[in-house]
Parts: C-alpha cells; structure tokens; sequence
C-alpha cells in the first residue's frame, strides 16, 4: 500500500513534485519499452495486410496458371431466339440446325361430373408407368389440392363456368415423357386393367421440343428432341435454348471468350501492383520538424526489412523473366522502372489472336511462378510472412510481461520515495520541535541569569 505524501508540511518542499519527477526518470527505461511495443504492434497489422494481399495474388496467380481458365468461351447464335451457355469442357466451334418446334405441357380438363364420390380414389399414369393415387376430395376444390400437393407431376385447379365445373390438369414439366392419363381407381385396378379412365378434354398436348441438325443437308440431317426448350447434350459444355419455331436455319458459334481471358491476365497484373504498392506505402520515408527545428527524415515499417525486400524482388523476377525463350513484354506484361508491371490490353489481344497458345504459355507459365512464390510467402502454416508475423507478435507479448514487471517495480520505488520523504518531514518535525525547546531552555537560563 502506498504512503500518502506530505507536501512541505515542515520542509516546504513539494514533496509529490519531487516524487514524481524522480520516477519519471526512473520510467524512462519503461517508456522505451512501451514505444517499441507500439511499434512492433504497427509493424504486425502492416505485415497482415500485406500477406492478406499477397495471399489474394496467389489466388489470382493460380487462376491464371489454371488450364480451364484459358478455355472459356461464350456461345452466340444468328437468331435472337436461340441463346446458349458455355461451361467446362465446351470447344469452340459451329454449328447449324432448324428450330422444328417447342417444348409443351400437357393440360387437360376434366368434368368433376366424370369423377367417382368423395373418398374414392383416382389414379395418375405416367408414360413410363408410373402410378400415383389421389383420393377424391368433398368438392372440385378439395380434390384439386389433393392433386396438386401429390407426386403425380400435376397441378390441378377447379373451373366453374356455365353452371358446370371442371378441373384443369396442367402437368408441372414439359415434354411427352410428362405426360399423363387419369383412371378412376386404385393403383392395383389400374394394373389389372379393372379401372375405368377418366375422360379427359386435351387443350394442348405434352410435345418435345425438336430441332434438326444440319438442316437441307441431304444425308446428314439429323432430329434431336427434348422434354425442355434447353438442349444440353448436343454439344459438349454448351446449353443450347430456344425460345421460337424458326423456319431458316440458325447458326450457333461457340468462341474464345476473349474478355474473360484478358480478365484472367489483367487481374494477375493487378494483384501484382496491389502488393508492390502496399510495400511502396509501407517502405516510404517521412519528413517531420523536431521541437528544436531539426529535420527529421523516418523511414516506414518495412524500410530495411530483408524479408519483405526479399519477397518483392522474388515475385518481380517471377512476373519479368521469361517463359522457355519468350518475353512477358511480348504479350503485353511489362515491369516499369518503378518497380511496377503495366498491361497492355490491345498488345494482349493482339498476341491472343495471332497465337493463343504461346499467349497462354507464356501467362500461365509466370502465374505458376508468382503463385509459387505468394504461397511460400503466405502460406498460413509455414509462409515466410506468417511466420515473421508470428514472431513479432510473440515479441509484443514479452515486451508486455516486460512492462508488467516494471509496473510493479516503479509502483515500489515509488512507495519507498513516499516513505523516505515522509521520514523526512517527520524528522525535521521533530528537530524543529527540538530546537524551540532548546531556545526556550536558553531564554530561561538568560533570564535567570540577569535576575
């Protein structure tokens, strides 16, 4: 427990003054400590940052060196009707083919009139054979429900016009495999052949949808149907939809996406600047005017740090040197003086059309490399930023046991200036008590004396 101060209570002096002066030089080696702290603090939040951003390029790398990301493509066909998607595995190409006809859905009615009593039960068959039970509800609407919330692919709703009502079945997927036949009776009758068929007002039959390749081609034409207006199987990788019948034939190519893959190139480009520009932000120096007027030039958090000059001038050498003879420049990559790359958008797609493959090896070949290098650095087990970075916050940890020790030593040298100046006043206390005895020990013997 502390000793309250008693300030100048013979002394004069300003006891807590004193005090406190002496142990802010006492704390002086305390104050290091805390600043360097601080700044071993600011140091681990930058070196997150930048493995944040180096971990993002080796993202972006390793798109670039990826196969599949050089072989999109996107499909566009002669028709506004036809559109296409383009997936793994699609191929450039052209293809030509007639629109025959669309894709329905059957719907039907029924005269509710038609129907066995409530409670009995109907029967949905499917063109492959499947059977599904339906028990007859109280009225039309009940029934419809009870068809609709069933598995027989059918939605079912109660019509009530001219005093009769009917329900309309719409079967929930086109094409004729979707197509169904309504028997009064069980699932058994139904395949004994015991059921009666429900007599059914067809308004628009379940149709596939058709189209004929390479069409007025004689010898090679060919139909291609689907219970959807989508054809999925005709080409690989390639969704083909149609939306209207077309007399003339449609001609669909599927090419090169050449926007995606300049994406794909441009991005590394800019993941690159993205790092080398927080290492510029990081590594700059500041000029700042001391109290005195000195000049004060401080340099940034990475300024003479090894390993972060290291991994810069690692992934420089990566995005610059070439790829088996051939210049990143060639196709539009290029490092500046600076120490930053550009990308050259019409020298890369220039290089792209007249050889996509060299463009592509070229790419690939130094993304691989920057991913290799962005890996090693930002590796989340064994990366050299992550490691650096948990080396530095283990050291903020120890300079703070530190600072905890010298808080509880300054709070006992504290105490024992307390006590010793308290002392003081105490003992000046006491000798000033001493000294008026003794001069009025000296009036009385004057005074005795001269009687």
């Amino acid at each position: 427990m502390a000793t309250m101060g008693i300030d100048g209570l013979v002394s004069g002096l300003q006891t807590t003054d004193l005090i406190n002066q002496l142990m802010q030089v006492e704390s002086a080696p305390q104050a290091l400590l805390k600043s360097k702290q601080t700044a071993t603090t600011n140091l681990v939040t930058a070196l997150q940052s930048l493995n944040t951003k180096v971990a993002s390029l080796k993202d972006a790398a390793t798109k670039a060196a990826t196969p599949a990301s050089w072989s999109v493509t996107k499909a566009s066909a002669s028709a506004t009707s036809v559109t296409a998607t383009t997936s793994a595995g699609s191929t450039p190409t052209e293809l030509t083919f007639r629109v025959d006809a669309l894709a329905s859905s059957q719907v039907s009615l029924a005269s509710t009139s038609a129907l066995p009593a409530a409670g009995s039960t109907l029967t949905f068959k499917a063109p492959d054979g499947t059977l599904t039970e339906v028990v007859v509800g109280a009225d039309a609407a009940a029934t419809a429900r009870a068809i609709s919330s069933s598995a027989a692919g059918v939605n079912a709703v109660a019509v009530t016009a001219g005093g009769q009502t009917r329900l309309q079945l719409t079967a929930t997927e086109s094409g004729a495999e979707n197509a169904f036949t309504l028997y009064a009776g069980t699932k058994a009758q139904v395949e004994a052949g015991t059921a009666s068929t429900v007599p059914l007002t067809e308004t628009r039959a379940a149709k596939d949808a058709e189209i004929t390749l390479w069409a007025g081609v004689t010898g090679a034409e060919q139909k291609v149907t689907s219970s959807s207006n989508t054809f999925s199987d005709v080409l690989e990788g390639t969704a083909i939809t149609i939306s209207k019948v077309e007399a003339d034939p449609v001609t669909l190519t599927v090419a090169r996406d050449t926007a995606a893959v300049t994406s794909v190139a441009s991005g590394l480009v800019g993941a690159l600047n993205v790092v080398f520009s927080e290492v510029a932000s990081r590594t700059s120096t500041t000029t700042t005017t001391a109290a005195d007027g000195r000049t004060v030039i401080s340099g940034g958090l990475f300024a003479g740090d090894s390993a972060v000059r290291g991994l810069q001038q690692q992934l420089q050498t990566a995005a610059s040197y070439p790829v088996d003879g051939t210049s990143p420049a060639e196709v539009g990559i290029s490092l500046g003086k600076d120490g930053t790359f550009t990308f050259d958008d019409a020298k890369f797609k220039a290089a792209l059309a007249a050889d996509p493959d060299k463009v592509q090896k070229v790419v690939s070949g130094l993304a691989q490399r920057v991913a290799d290098v962005a890996k090693s650095a930002s590796d989340s087990v064994d990366g050299t930023l992550t490691l650096k970075i948990t080396g530095q916050q283990d050291a903020v940890k120890q300079l703070g046991t530190q600072i905890e020790a010298w808080d509880r030593r300054l709070e006992l040298r504290r105490e024992s200036l307390q006590k010793t100046y308290s002392a003081l006043e105490v003992t000046l206390s006491n000798m000033q008590s001493q000294s008026s005895w003794l001069a009025g020990q000296l009036s009385s013997l004057s005074a005795s004396s001269s009687s």
